[in-house]
């Protein structure tokens, strides 16, 4: 099987603890955390404790995110990078998230790549010290400050962050932001999710995105064959956001009947 991970989007609903039992279940190699869902992070349980919990089940803490809109850099966004940072190292984890600013400001390549460009550079020696890796995810909607994997290129490689800084492959944004190269050597993670619904791509929002089968219209299957052609080995991570998904009252089933379909796909 692929080396399949869940993101905590996918059943937001169930404590830290239950979700690392899905992941372990489903035969997962990791997971990744959440600091944007409903309660407090880890619902107050100590970093360490759950970081215990997952090496105990033999799964790695493939992420924490996020640091929302980290390319307006400010001294408040430094001091919410660090804080991310300390948590992540305390439970363990191998990475933080780093998430563009979505809000139609710098949305123009050179306007993109400078803000970018900027906030990875500060961010930089912050990570090194902490000793952690960051996935940076280009979004593909067009109020995106960082919607291109080229520019994320251009910045990762401007500020000499190849070996500290990784791109998010998402499925649903790479299509959102029209395809166009895909860089194996870069990526960290991969985030899948199916659309079924048959509209625009340009009208694609996060509650369209459900588990992968055979009506996906956004070729999740041959995105992924593509990045494995290119050499990626890493880990494919559920992050649906559809309300139904979100709404199962055992999402076990239909995870694995997704990983068995993009597996079977990608064979």
């Amino acid at each position: 099987m692929l080396p399949f991970a869940l993101n905590h989007m996918t059943a937001p609903r169930l404590s830290w603890r239950a979700f690392a039992d899905l992941a372990g279940a489903l035969g997962c190699v990791g997971v990744e955390y959440r600091n944007d869902l409903p309660g407090t992070l880890f619902g107050g349980d100590d970093p360490a404790a759950v970081g215990a919990y997952l090496r105990g089940k033999g799964l790695r803490f493939l992420a924490l995110a996020e640091v929302k809109m980290f390319n307006a850099w400010s001294d408040a966004k430094a001091a919410e990078a660090e804080a991310l940072m300390k948590i992540a190292v305390a439970a363990g984890a191998e990475a933080i998230s780093l998430i563009p600013r979505n809000d139609g400001v710098a949305t123009d390549r050179g306007e993109s790549l400078q803000v970018t460009t900027t906030a990875l550079r500060e961010i930089l020696p912050m990570l090194k010290a902490h000793g952690l890796k960051a996935m940076v995810e280009p979004l593909g909607f067009a109020v995106c400050s960082l919607r291109y994997k080229d520019v994320l290129a251009q910045a990762i490689d401007a500020v000499g962050g190849a070996g500290t800084y990784f791109m998010v492959h998402d499925t649903f944004h790479h299509a959102l932001a029209g395809f166009g190269p895909i860089y194996p050597e870069l990526t960290g993670i991969v985030h899948v999710s199916g659309v079924t619904d048959a509209i625009y791509l340009d009208d694609m929002r996060d509650p369209h995105r459900v588990l992968v089968g055979a009506d996906d219209v956004l070729g999740n299957v041959a995105q992924i064959r593509a990045l494995k052609a290119g050499g990626y080995a890493g880990p494919i991570s559920y992050e649906p956001f559809a309300p139904s998904v979100h709404a199962l009252a055992d999402a076990k089933p239909a995870l694995a009947a997704s990983m068995a379909f993009i597996s079977a796909g990608v064979a």
